[in-house]
């Protein structure tokens, strides 16, 4: 199947709670009717009515810089897609609408071509400059530019250094393994452990170590293979992390803990757990564990 060059655009957005002339909401709701008839016409496959959307020398640049100049351009472009692909749906996301003039208006969001055979959608990020001709909105320019998925890259960075595999051997024939990795679009840390005797596992889970907006930190949250869950905030103390934990046990015992992880060097990371209850009665302090990363 050839691939999609159009992101094809619709307008949805709010009304402003506060309108800065009498005939705005007019106008939105003009652009509103524009958006939904572009869906309709899209939907339907009808190249000639999309390009009817715009101005007779308006232009269009996609994703990869093509330039589309003039509206029997556009429609042939349209057409060309359709034959090659059937029954393609739009989504969109128009993330905001502002007026530059009573005749001119911008508005930029993210769009989404759905195919029929559910192969991976084409996003991409748009701005269209509507205008005003002779009581009528049409659009005048569209641009699509490359879609980068939101990410947590910049609060996680400074816990990169755990990504990778790691293995602690105690020298009784226990294992320990924890192996890190980033998540999808980097939005979290995700980290697979294990203990093992003898090559058979004793027990495991799994920990999802990321960003809290509301609360402006470093969270994780653990679920163990036997039933049991977990969750934490991270706080960095030099290079120390301190990781207060809240657990609950597969039979609903309560137990808290403050782990705390210790980077030695490139090569090598302690972690010991203090301040630890269970069910609430103290329990010892671990003695710190010297974890080595693995090749």
């Amino acid at each position: 199947m050839k691939v999609v060059r159009f992101t094809f655009v619709a307008i949805v957005f709010a009304l402003a709670l506060t309108p800065i002339r009498a005939d705005e909401a007019k106008d939105k709701d003009a652009l509103f009717a524009n958006a939904q008839a572009f869906v309709e016409a899209f939907h339907k496959g009808d190249a000639k009515k999309l390009a009817s959307f715009w101005t007779e020398d308006g232009d269009y640049t996609d994703i990869k810089g093509r330039h589309i100049k003039g509206r029997a351009k556009i429609e042939a472009s349209f057409k060309e897609v359709f034959a090659d692909n059937e029954g393609l749906r739009l989504r969109i996301d128009s993330e905001s609408l502002r007026f530059v003039t009573p005749d001119v208006a911008i508005e930029d969001g993210t769009t989404e071509v759905l195919h029929a055979d559910g192969s991976p959608p084409n996003k991409a990020k748009y701005t269209i400059v509507h205008v005003k001709k002779d009581g009528k909105w049409m659009f005048s320019t569209v641009r699509d530019s490359e879609f980068v998925p939101p990410t947590n890259h910049g609060h996680l960075k400074d816990l990169e250094w755990l990504v990778g595999d790691w293995a602690d051997e105690t020298g009784k024939g226990n294992v320990a393994r924890l192996s890190f990795a980033w998540g999808k679009h980097q939005n979290f840390i995700v980290c697979n452990f294990h203990t093992a005797f003898r090559s058979v596992t004793l027990g495991g889970g799994v920990q999802w170590i990321g960003y809290d907006a509301a609360e402006k930190k470093i969270r994780s949250w653990t679920f163990d293979f036997s039933g049991g869950f977990s969750e934490a905030s991270w706080a960095r103390d030099g290079k120390t992390w301190m990781v207060k934990t809240v657990a609950t046990t597969r039979d609903g015992t309560k137990a808290t803990a403050t782990n705390i992880l210790t980077p030695i060097d490139a090569e090598t990371f302690t972690w010991e757990s203090k301040d630890r209850m269970l069910d609430g009665k103290k329990q010892p302090d671990t003695k710190p564990i010297r974890l080595k990363r693995q090749k």
